[in-house]
């Protein structure tokens, strides 16, 4: 389901190690998306060659299912297969294929207020598919506490560092006609609470009047409690300023983070934070939040605030936006972190976790 769109950050992981595993030598792609309503769209964003399931596969009654038995497997949709991956939290159970599920963060246990009620089922969901053998990939910032959490096999929790597109090349000025102006703060995201974009809101207005050709462009589609957001941008002073431009398509994404000025990250914890590298690749300097998994992903390529401190992230933003050295620092430091960072790599790492766990299934 991650996969179809609009996609969010889980969607963007799995599209690109999808588009990577279909190429790889020795490897025979499955596609599947638990989703009655999505069922006939799956075959239309996968790439040439990776076959599709087309039995219908409904995401509430099975998680229903899977969260009190290890059935129905998921061989009734795909036939014989050697693993079973769910990139997105939840695994399904198997006969006889290895699995391996991807937990990204931990935001369901540190901040459940900030979940929905279907998120809230993940931690059953995991815990089950760890009794039942399951393998966790993950991002390395959360491997101990995946370990803790779940009583997991520490064997079996394997990092892998995530990639990034090289988006250097993208149209800038395209990036300015979407944002209505040359200048601009980007903010990039599902509208949900755990972004804090009301936040971000807060700290553009706090500099907007000292600065009358700025912009604040929030990019992204609606998840829930997009109210809050709505409320901010009503109440600001300078909300004749502020962009919503809802779910924006893969060029689009790419032109609005080159033309930006600088790149937003307000979120209250995150697992790895790929949109912040997306920035970099792009040329772009990133204010981002300390939280989870971004102290790990940015490095020193960023400059960092605490979580929910609008006066920081406001002095933040105005230290870029005001001092040309200082924003020229953080490109060059953001190009150079870039290299701790590879798809294909990622792609390797993961074929080698599939292989373990399908000889460990076997023996």
């Amino acid at each position: 389901m991650a996969l179809l769109l609009p996609r969010t950050g889980v969607g963007n992981f799995t599209a690109e190690i999808v588009e990577r595993l279909a190429t790889r030598p020795g490897i025979e792609l499955v596609a599947y998306a638990a989703t009655w309503r999505g069922r006939d769209r799956l075959a239309s964003v996968v790439p040439a060659g990776v076959d599709v399931v087309t039995r219908p596969m409904a995401a509430r009654p099975l998680r229903w299912a899977w969260q009190r038995a290890d059935a129905p497997p998921i061989e009734w949709w795909t036939g014989a297969i050697d693993v079973v991956h769910g990139p997105n939290f939840v695994v399904p159970p198997a006969r006889r294929a290895a699995q391996v599920v991807s937990v990204h963060d931990l935001t369901v246990l540190r901040f459940p207020e900030l979940c929905t009620d279907d998120t809230r089922e993940y931690p059953a969901l995991i815990r089950r598919a760890v009794r039942r053998g399951a393998w966790i990939q993950t991002v390395p910032a959360f491997v101990d506490d995946i370990v803790e959490a779940f009583d997991a096999d520490p064997a079996r929790v394997v990092p892998i560092r995530y990639g990034v597109a090289d988006i250097v090349a993208a149209d800038a000025t395209e990036g300015h006609r979407l944002a209505g102006g040359d200048r601009y703060v980007l903010g990039l995201g599902t509208v949900e609470p755990r972004k804090d974009f009301p936040l971000l809101v807060r700290a553009f207005d706090a500099m907007a009047g000292g600065d009358r050709d700025l912009r604040l462009v929030l990019a992204g589609p609606d998840g829930w409690g997009a109210e809050a957001l709505t409320a901010a941008i009503a109440g600001a002073r300078h909300s004749d300023r502020i962009v919503r431009t809802g779910w924006v398509d893969d060029a689009d994404r790419a032109a609005l983070l080159r033309g930006a000025a600088v790149f937003a990250y307000p979120s209250v914890y995150e697992g790895f934070g790929l949109p912040p590298l997306e920035a970099m690749a792009a040329g772009v300097p990133v204010v981002a939040t300390a939280t989870g998994g971004v102290i790990d992903t940015v490095g020193d390529a960023a400059l960092l605030t605490p979580v929910g401190d609008g006066d920081a992230l406001t002095d933040a933003l105005r230290a870029v936006l005001e001092d040309p050295a200082e924003a020229a620092r953080l490109v060059a430091a953001g190009r150079a972190n870039l290299g701790r960072f590879s798809w294909d790599l990622a792609v390797d790492d993961l074929v080698q976790l599939y292989r373990d766990a399908s000889a460990a299934r076997s023996s």
